[in-house]
């Protein structure tokens, strides 16, 4: 027998932007939407449109581009919402407007101060106004997991005679177990007179650190969708994470009689892209995707593993992405094999794209004697993702110098939008601080530095350091990202990409001054 096909729902563009200081610009999130497609996801949930103006576009670059996927749009139960999500996504190849609204106890009485009856006709009203504009409609029971196992029964037996065709039951805080969890989705699977007439769907929280557990548990009880993000980003303790589910599946199908149509040899380049755009580091034990995932250095692994490699390790990494043959490239290498190893990687640059990259490769090329597959994305990704129209600096020098005993100096000069350049200098606690402080003399910013993380990209002493700053401002948070073979440089440029991020007027803010969540 065929395994049945689980759905593959990405929400690492909606819930996993959520995340404090994982805000992407558009042209990340299309980046990143491009490399969901290339997986083979059935489902990336782009944004939530009627959020902000810059969410409206996001939402709307991607549908207007990706095929081969479907692309939902989240909404609340309102019509505002709804018409958003449908504006948004008109040009999609195979629209989906995801509708979402509490259904807890806690909820109703804390939140909404609404009844059980109220809760429904306001989700059925959503749904069928919905249907005006797709066909695909899918609902969440916010907070299902702690709403009462009746009602949620009743809630999703109304929803689906509405016309949902995708119940999605979400452990939104993260409070269930997996035999719990479970026995939720069996129970709605038996008592349920219309169940079949939809897709069930789980969207499940991290924060007991039991989110993967909790969906496989469900797909076991009958779930037939995942909801998940990759590197189980999101908000709080994050979500499912998407190679895990996915490999799980894949790895134990003799278990679960299940499988997806992920294209696994592209999670690899996919978690590093979500990593690097939103400068959360993937933890070296993170099953799949982490560091050490496919390392041994016990002696008795090392041996045994010597032998049969099956002895100690369940999955091949090549399956992820993973290739031991990195060293290709080098200062001699020309524009057509450069152009083949990024398409190899799942990268299609424009023309004019491929001349930025080639151009930089160039000048790395130089700098370093091993050029490796993560210095070429870490160059991609630099010049793909970064719009320099917006920027209203760029950093042309930094001179700086280190002597133990005395107070570091740095001079900083920027070149600004007009083509004038500005100097400043000054001293702090080291180098880096110095250059920050002479920065902020420059620009007129009081920033203070909440986080700074300095991460190899490849291996060897002349390996790329990935700068990642995060700078506050006058109440707003902001990421800044730098990387090159010298690390100061990149903390600098770190800097200014925080800065630029900071002068550029805010267009994004939730509707109505209330913080939207979802599922």
């Amino acid at each position: 027998m065929q395994p049945e096909r689980i759905i593959i729902f990405d929400t690492t563009l909606r819930d996993g932007e959520q995340c404090p200081g994982a805000s992407m610009n558009n042209k990340e999130k299309l980046e990143i939407a491009r490399q969901l497609s290339l997986l083979k996801v059935d489902v990336i949930e782009a944004g939530f449109p009627v959020a902000s103006p810059g969410d409206f576009e996001s939402v709307r670059q991607i549908a207007n581009e990706i095929r081969g996927s479907s692309v939902a749009g989240l909404a609340r139960a309102l019509n505002k919402d709804v018409e958003a999500c449908a504006r948004a996504l008109e040009k999609a190849e195979s629209p989906r407007i995801h509708i979402f609204l509490s259904t807890s106890k806690l909820h109703r009485d804390h939140k909404l101060n609404m009844d059980k009856g109220q809760i429904i006709k306001m989700a059925t009203d959503a749904i069928e106004f919905g249907r005006k504009f797709c066909d695909d409609i899918e609902f969440s029971p916010e907070d299902a997991s702690r709403t009462e196992p009746d009602f949620l029964a009743e809630v999703v037996e109304a929803v689906i005679s509405a016309g949902a065709k995708t119940v999605n039951i979400p452990d939104t805080v993260g409070y269930s177990v997996p035999e719990q969890f479970g026995a939720l989705i069996r129970s709605l699977k038996e008592n349920v007179p219309n169940i079949d007439d939809a897709v069930i769907s789980v969207h499940c929280h991290n924060d007991l650190g039991m989110a993967v557990a909790n969906s496989l548990a469900a797909v076991k009880a009958g779930a037939r969708q995942v909801e998940c993000t990759v590197n189980g980003i999101g908000e709080r303790a994050g979500n499912a994470a998407m190679e895990e589910i996915v490999m799980a599946l894949k790895t134990r199908k003799d278990f679960f009689g299940c499988d997806t149509r992920i294209d696994t040899k592209h999670i690899m380049a996919c978690s590093r892209l979500v990593s690097s755009l939103t400068g959360f580091f993937v933890q070296r034990n993170k099953a799949i995707v982490g560091k050490n995932a496919f390392a041994h250095e016990s002696g008795v692994h090392q041996d045994g593993y010597l032998k049969k490699k099956d002895t100690y390790e369940i999955m091949d990494p090549r399956d992820i992405g993973l290739d031991s043959a990195e060293l290709v490239l080098g200062k001699h290498s020309g524009r057509n094999a450069l152009n083949k190893k990024i398409e190899s990687m799942g990268y299609k640059l424009t023309v004019e794209e491929m001349d930025r990259v080639f151009s930089e490769f160039k000048v790395l090329a130089d700098e370093k004697k091993d050029v490796y597959d993560e210095d070429i994305l870490a160059v991609i990704q630099k010049q793909v993702t970064t719009d320099d129209s917006l920027n209203t600096y760029v950093l042309e020098k930094i001179q700086c110098g280190f002597e133990t005993g005395v107070m570091p100096e740095a001079t900083v000069h920027l070149k600004s939008r007009d083509g004038k350049t500005h100097t400043a200098t000054a001293q702090g606690d080291g180098p880096i601080d110095a250059i920050y402080n002479a920065m902020d003399k420059i620009t007129g910013l009081t920033c203070k530095l909440l986080d700074y993380q300095v991460m190899s990209k490849t291996k060897g002493k002349d390996a790329q350091g990935e700068v990642t700053v995060r700078v506050l401002s006058e109440n707003r948070e902001v990421l800044g990202k730098g990387t090159g073979v010298n690390t100061v440089e990149a903390s600098g440029v770190a800097y200014v990409n925080a800065i630029n991020k900071l002068l550029l007027k805010s267009k994004s803010g939730p509707v109505d001054g209330n913080e939207i969540q979802g599922p």
